[in-house]
């Protein structure tokens, strides 16, 4: 089957998995921000995403193709400072339709942000953000800022991935797939609940 990544990001941590997904995989790189590749020459897509201001900066994009991604194969992941847990995933149950949810794999990875790196204005917000945070972790985080960049986290990614290439004839996802969503006994489980709550 062939395939490619296709990300949106905002400071570069979206854009630094990919890479590590691309050198692992061999699947060609799309960045949003430059060009969006013609989908018909792609049996699956592998969707990166940072998560700014709890929201998935994918979405937009994503609504827009849905009508030519419904049925591929699509393994969505996103890149945030916040772990993979219930506060996430309500933040990513808010990005996307049901619909487009139920049709994809999913992994959440943790990612950076320097404050040199972004305007000061959103310092300002983090600092105000922080001081309001009653999570005392998550509020050192948006203070200081934070790198928890890991190369080995993309393994379960690179494993569906490996698997859909070495595939040939399967129907495609939301259209009595053999390929289940992420979290089911098929694939690696999750570290925690892959629920979706609004």
């Amino acid at each position: 089957m062939n395939g490619a990544i296709v990300f949106s990001g905002r400071y570069g941590s979206t854009a630094q998995y990919s890479q590590w997904i691309s050198e692992a995989t061999g699947l060609p790189v799309f960045d949003l921000a430059e060009a969006s590749p013609d989908l018909t020459r792609y049996d699956f897509l592998v969707l990166g995403s940072s998560v700014v201001f709890f929201r998935a900066t994918i979405r937009k994009w994503l609504k827009a193709h849905w009508p030519d991604l419904e049925g591929r194969h699509l393994i969505l992941f996103t890149v945030s400072g916040a772990a993979d847990g219930p506060k996430l995933r309500k933040w990513i149950a808010k990005s996307f339709p049901k619909e487009v949810l139920a049709g994809m794999q999913y992994v959440a990875l943790r990612g950076r942000l320097k404050h040199e790196d972004v305007s000061w204005w959103l310092r300002i917000l983090l600092k105000i953000g922080a001081l309001m945070n009653p999570d005392r972790e998550a509020a050192a985080d948006e203070m200081h800022g934070f790198d928890y960049m890991d190369r080995d986290s993309i393994e379960p990614i690179v494993s569906m991935v490996e698997r859909l290439q070495s595939e040939s004839g399967v129907v495609r996802a939301g259209r009595g797939s053999s390929i289940r969503p992420y979290g089911s006994a098929q694939l690696h489980p999750p570290r925690q609940s892959t629920q979706f709550t609004r």
